[in-house]
């Protein structure tokens, strides 16, 4: 890759993937960090068990959006357990660069609504209280 990391996040903020809303969005969440103000929501239209199609839309830090955007090309063709299991470690491994403990909040986010917007839609069940809980 011609791209450091940074830049490949930085590039991910300033052009973000799949920026926008679904019309009737078979799953839809949306939550903030409420530590640093950023906000997401995602739309996923899901057909027979794969998400064909993943919207987000938001406002935050560099990180927080550009994480988003990365999530939601990860996501984009995967069945839904798949989705369902992605972690936290998925999250670093896209990113690349090692953060700080206050920024992977801003990382998460979007994977906390990933899987919030799925438990909604009763296709995962709902994460514990306890799993936002830092280490």
């Amino acid at each position: 890759m011609s791209m450091d990391y940074r830049e490949y996040i930085l590039d991910h903020y300033r052009h973000p993937r799949n920026y926008g809303k679904l019309e009737h969005p078979d799953a839809h969440a949306e939550d903030s960090n409420p530590l640093c103000g950023d906000q997401l929501a995602i739309d996923l239209q899901i057909d027979g068990d794969r998400v064909s199609a993943v919207r987000f839309q938001g406002r935050g830090c560099a990180i927080s959006q550009a994480t988003a955007s990365m999530l939601s090309e990860m996501i984009e063709g995967r069945t839904v357990e798949e989705v369902v299991r992605l972690g936290k470690d998925d999250v670093l491994d896209a990113l690349g660069i090692p953060i700080s403990p206050a920024r992977t909040k801003c990382a998460f986010l979007s994977l906390r609504v990933l899987h919030r917007g799925l438990a909604l839609a009763g296709l995962e069940k709902p994460p514990t209280d306890d799993e936002d809980d830092d280490e």
